[in-house]
């Protein structure tokens, strides 16, 4: 019987096998994919998650490919209204990375097959999970496994958080966008950096990727399934006056929502002979990243937050497995503080959201004003902690 097993082996799965087995714990990790996905997705990564990532072994290799961002800049109507600087936000990493989410992922999983060789299992699908009070079986279609404790990292559409019958809250309106990777021209004595532009159409996103490569990101009306990266350039210069050339992949339209489980652990069944110690002990299953919270990925939020889960479940399932009699307490306090980071997290990006939606006229001015105040002291430094990650 294992310690831990992981369904899920993205980001945030393999972020915490490596926590675990960091920590001298027995955990396998099931990944339903047969081959890792090549999109690039989540690229941003921040100071707290760096920190993590050196815990494990693996900030030193991922700061070699991925592209240093110190500063961002906020335009609108060609007119720079102004910038925040990130060297002074976060002491010892003075910086936001970018990487694109394969390559982040690829080195989790050389690091975690280091730590534990064979343990990631890929193609494997699980079929069923059941808390029984003591232990945890999973069905897997390729035969059951036992564990003291399940881990649901798999994602916004879970099975492990639907086996566990949590429901979600939903947090705020949705919005689409629509993704792509060009091309960089920007002059390398000038660059950017980071470039949010808040148009009268809605926002554009600018962020620098290793290879001179560009991620751009634009609101749209409505999710433009059947768009190109042609329609996004022309939507970039429509907006901003930026010609964008040479796309890097095919462009994809996503839809943002936001929404939180109402527990990030299974309730506790009673183990026949052992009395159970109130309503609020906690069960077996426990839900990380994306399976416990869906955050809006604009501000660079929602890997980032899995990983911050993932630092703090582990000491709590190391308590819970050395001492039983604590599982309650420890997980509770998990599910306790992670929700509250993810309802800040979930405001953070809806006031991001809603700073980017379309204006004109009185909003637009009110709005650029606003802008302007929050990038100048003492607001900017406030700011800068809040965009870095700081605070959850």
């Amino acid at each position: 019987m294992r310690d831990v097993v992981i369904v899920g082996g993205g980001p945030v799965g393999t972020m915490l096998a490596c926590v675990l087995a960091v920590g001298g714990l027995d955990v396998e990790v099931l990944e339903q994919r047969a081959q890792p996905s090549l999109r690039s997705r989540a690229i941003g990564i921040h100071p707290p998650s760096l920190r993590a990532l050196a815990a494990i072994g693996v900030a030193d290799a991922l700061l070699e490919r991925a592209v240093r961002i110190r500063a961002g800049e906020v335009r609108s109507d060609g007119r720079k209204l102004g910038q925040l600087s990130f060297e002074r936000a976060a002491p010892g990493y003075p910086f936001v990375v970018a990487l694109p989410q394969y390559e982040t992922e690829a080195l989790l999983r050389a690091r975690f097959d280091e730590l534990r060789p064979g343990r990631y299992r890929s193609g494997v699908t699980m079929t069923g999970v059941r808390d029984r009070g003591d232990a945890v079986a999973v069905s897997t279609d390729s035969g059951p496994i036992e564990a003291r404790y399940v881990i649901g990292a798999d994602g916004g559409r879970s099975r492990v958080r639907e086996a566990a019958g949590i429901a979600w809250r939903q947090l705020g309106r949705s919005e689409t966008y629509l993704m792509g990777d060009f091309v960089d021209t920007a002059p390398t004595s000038t660059h950017p950096g980071a470039v949010l532009y808040f148009e009268r159409g809605g926002v554009v996103e600018s962020f620098p990727l290793p290879d001179g490569r560009r991620r751009w990101v634009a609101m749209t009306d409505f999710l433009a399934t059947d768009a190109d990266s042609a329609d996004l350039a022309a939507l970039i210069r429509h907006r901003t006056g930026v010609r964008v050339v040479e796309p890097l992949g095919a462009a994809s339209a996503f839809a943002v929502q936001q929404r939180l489980a109402r527990r990030m652990h299974s309730k506790s069944l009673r183990v026949p002979g052992r009395p159970m110690s109130g309503p609020r002990d906690a069960g077996r299953i426990v839900l990380v990243g994306d399976a416990a919270h869906e955050i809006s990925p604009i501000g660079g939020q929602g890997m980032n937050l899995g990983w911050l889960d993932a630092v703090a479940l582990a000491p709590a399932l190391q308590r819970a497995l050395l001492d039983p009699a604590a599982a309650a307490s420890v997980l509770a306090t998990y599910d306790r503080t992670r929700r509250s980071a993810g309802r800040r997290a979930a405001l953070q990006a809806g006031f991001n959201m809603n700073m980017g939606r379309p204006a004109h006229g009185a909003r637009l001015r009110a709005r650029n004003a606003v802008v302007r105040s929050l990038t100048l002291p003492p607001a900017n430094e406030v700011v800068a902690r809040a965009f870095t990650m700081r605070w959850l």
